[in-house]
């Protein structure tokens, strides 16, 4: 995890990142370190809900479709004045696509709840293996009291 740093009224990008093996049992462990940073970073429950849920579902993603053995997916979140990009990289090189989910499915709906939720989204390849998994949220100021917005 890196802290802050301001330089002259000007304040540096924060990043966090952190390797999960892929398997389900550390999904639930990536959204709490996400939201535990977050909240450490200053920014209210929604926003944090909001990161949260959306890197919960590209790391459930990751693990379903882009796990490999011995091979970790990786979770990093950048803020950067008010844009949160969050990345979720895996061993996987098939891209990302949503699909037609039926109203009994349990599943299928993830990405575009990422899509809903963010203000864009989008995939790259990751060299020397595998694909990331990009989505970018406008969140409110850590200082501010008011809502998020999308």
């Amino acid at each position: 995890m890196h802290a802050m740093t301001t330089y002259d009224g000007q304040t540096t990008p924060l990043r966090w990142q952190m390797q999960f093996s892929p398997v389900r049992k550390c999904v639930p462990l990536a959204r709490t370190l996400v939201s535990k940073t977050l909240a450490s970073w200053g920014y209210g429950q929604e926003c944090i809900d909001r990161v949260v849920l959306v890197c919960g579902e590209l790391s459930a993603n990751a693990v379903e479709h882009g796990g490999r053995r011995g091979h970790l997916f990786e979770v990093r979140l950048t803020v950067d004045g008010p844009h949160c990009l969050v990345e979720v990289s895996d061993a996987g090189r098939t891209p990302p696509r949503p699909i037609q989910a039926g109203e009994d499915d349990e599943g299928g709906r993830g990405l575009l709840l990422v899509a809903a939720l963010s203000e864009e989204t989008g995939h790259h390849d990751r060299h020397p293996i595998g694909k990331t998994v990009w989505a970018r949220l406008v969140l409110s100021s850590p200082s501010e009291e008011s809502a998020c917005t999308s």
